[in-house]
């Protein structure tokens, strides 16, 4: 049996810290409850939203009409393969504490990860990455459950169609599983990945990696100059900080072909500075950081609207500082308009409204 509680405050299972009510909530801890939640759902004749760590879904002001199911389910195992370690966690396990205790162990592959909240479950879903990189570089298996059939099923690596900042789950798939376990093939003894510029900088500033063994010694430097970068930013959960209710990154960085670069460039050369328009490589085509678009849009670090506005530390965070859903949502619209009318590209949100 599980515990289906009314009227409970969404706001209070997000990061955000906004959104009305739910009509139904109630928190899975195994299979079979998620089983019996959709079950009570279907009964109902109501819709469910599954809810993981809250930190990229934003609720709307008048909350969810329907069943909030709320991942509980908890568990990490290790096997070794050669080489390698299996590490399997279940989706309800919380994201930093998992990196955490990988760094801690030795593993290497996710430690650039460190500090983004959420749950496990959450990271195939949105393909979750940061600093060169991405869960799909070691996601070996994601176990979901069908919500039609209630049965479990297996997805390899290369079935779930990963790519930047998507996958089948959020794509195609949308609604039809739910994700309850995740494996990750991590490197036992390995050393960290330090391709990114931001922490090749700072690796040289405060620490040679040369002289540390390969492993936990390693790992933990760069995941304590990854933290000490998002810190910086306000991308760490800090009760102190207010700049930290947000969703994180707010909208996607444009990928975009050779025509609209070019169209960016000319638009770029009469209104700018001289300074060329950022781009990274992506495949055959190019990455415009969002942040950059936004901030020669006219929108800048600190901006501040009727209760809420954009980070005092990071363009692409929008802060809730005791406003409401629908004036983020306005202004993030305001945002969006701004970079179309400049540069003619229109922002994506990377976070998840909920209606």
């Amino acid at each position: 049996m599980i515990s289906i509680k009314e009227h409970i405050r969404l706001a209070d299972y997000t990061t955000l810290h906004l959104g009305g009510a739910a009509r139904y909530f109630c928190e899975c801890s195994s299979v079979d409850e998620l089983r019996s939640a959709l079950q009570f759902a279907k009964g109902k004749n109501i819709r469910t939203h599954i809810l993981g760590g809250g930190s990229n879904t934003i609720f709307i002001d008048e909350g969810f009409n329907g069943l909030i199911v709320r991942i509980g389910l908890k568990g990490i195992s290790f096997v070794r393969d050669g080489n390698d370690i299996l590490v399997s966690a279940k989706a309800g396990e919380d994201w930093e504490s998992f990196v955490a205790m990988t760094v801690e162990k030795g593993f290497a592959g996710i430690e650039c990860l460190s500090g983004i909240p959420g749950s496990v479950g959450a990271t195939p879903i949105q393909n979750v990455g940061a600093y060169g990189q991405e869960v799909k570089d070691t996601i070996e298996s994601v176990k979901v459950l069908e919500i039609q059939s209630l049965e479990e099923r297996i997805f390899q690596n290369s079935d779930c169609k990963f790519s930047y900042r998507e996958s089948r789950f959020k794509t195609n798939d949308a609604g039809k599983y739910i994700v309850t376990e995740v494996v990750f093939r991590l490197r036992s003894n390995g050393r960290p990945s330090t391709n990114y510029p931001e922490v090749q900088k700072m690796i040289e500033q405060s620490v040679s990696l040369s002289s540390l063994a390969d492993g936990k010694e390693s790992l933990s430097a760069v995941r304590n100059i990854v933290l000490s970068l998002r810190k910086k930013k306000s991308m760490v959960i800090d009760s102190n900080d207010p700049n930290t209710r947000s969703v994180g990154s707010f909208f996607l960085n444009p990928i975009v072909d050779n025509e609209t670069l070019l169209s960016v460039r000319h638009q770029w050369e009469k209104i700018g500075d001289g300074t060329p328009v950022p781009t990274f490589a992506f495949g055959e085509k190019q990455k415009i950081p969002a942040a950059w678009l936004i901030e020669k849009s006219g929108f800048r670090k600190g901006y501040k609207k009727n209760g809420v506005g954009i980070s005092e530390n990071h363009t692409l965070a929008l802060v809730n500082y005791g406003g409401t859903t629908t004036s983020l949502l306005l202004l993030a619209e305001e945002i969006q308009q701004g970079v179309k009318k400049v540069f003619t590209i229109h922002l994506q949100l990377e976070a998840n409204v909920i209606s």
